[in-house]
């Protein structure tokens, strides 16, 4: 831990200015974005058509018209 501090004492300028400020939240949004599973969905649908999204499993049941099956 004292090297730690010693290194930041000792590299203060460029820590602190523009450089190290991006550097830093660079290598914080790249672990975040590890961490984080990702909750974006899209979906892409034509006419006429039945779109479901789930952000997991989906068990639909379809029967044709007219089928006895119940």
């Amino acid at each position: 831990m004292e090297a730690i501090f010693a290194w930041v004492i000792n590299n203060k300028e460029w820590l602190f200015s523009g450089v190290g400020i991006v550097l830093f939240a660079s290598l914080g949004r790249a672990i975040c974005k590890r961490t984080h599973a990702s909750s974006e969905q899209s979906i892409r649908s034509g006419d006429s058509s039945n779109n479901i999204q789930a952000g997991r499993d989906v068990n639909v049941g379809m029967t044709k018209k007219g089928s006895d099956v119940e």
